[in-house]
């Protein structure tokens, strides 16, 4: 079994790993980080969604091989030094998730949005997060939220 370096919320740590073996499994089962979500399994439902290198990424297809070298954010990750991400704290000033299944997910699609582009447009968030699917359908809280996160500047 190979062994990789990985760089998971700003920590290295080595992993023995099967090459076929996805980062969501590593993540969700052997390093304990459940906040990224199993959906569909297929990349579609952008409930895995993961940063690599500053991109969203569905992480139930992605190897783990492939993000070794790279730097990996989970939603777990997002919080500093004891304080939420400005996305984050946006989500719940605006209540955007009822069940929150989907949540982790497109709070990290939203930062990676707002990190390539700190002002977009209803139009772009919506474009961004249609790869994001919501059970619940707090579509109008998200992009509120989204909206309110980057009024605030939330990446610089």
């Amino acid at each position: 079994m190979p062994s990789l370096l990985l760089t998971i919320n700003g920590k290295s740590q080595r992993v023995d790993t099967p090459p076929d073996e996805t980062l969501l499994s590593l993540l969700r089962n052997r390093l304990d980080l459940t906040g990224t979500k199993y959906g569909c399994g297929e990349g579609q439902c952008g409930a895995c969604m993961v940063l690599l290198d500053g991109q969203a990424i569905p992480s139930c297809q992605t190897p783990v091989s492939e993000a070794a070298g790279k730097k990996i954010v989970t939603i777990e990750g997002l919080a500093q030094n004891g304080r939420l991400h400005p996305v984050q704290t946006a989500f719940l000033e605006t209540e955007a998730f009822q069940c929150g299944y989907c949540t982790s997910g497109m709070i990290v699609a939203s930062v990676a949005l707002l990190m390539s582009n700190p002002n977009p447009s209803p139009e772009n968030i919506a474009e961004t997060l249609s790869r994001n699917v919501c059970r619940c359908g707090t579509y109008l809280r998200i992009l509120a939220a989204v909206q309110s996160a980057a009024k605030k500047g939330a990446v610089k």
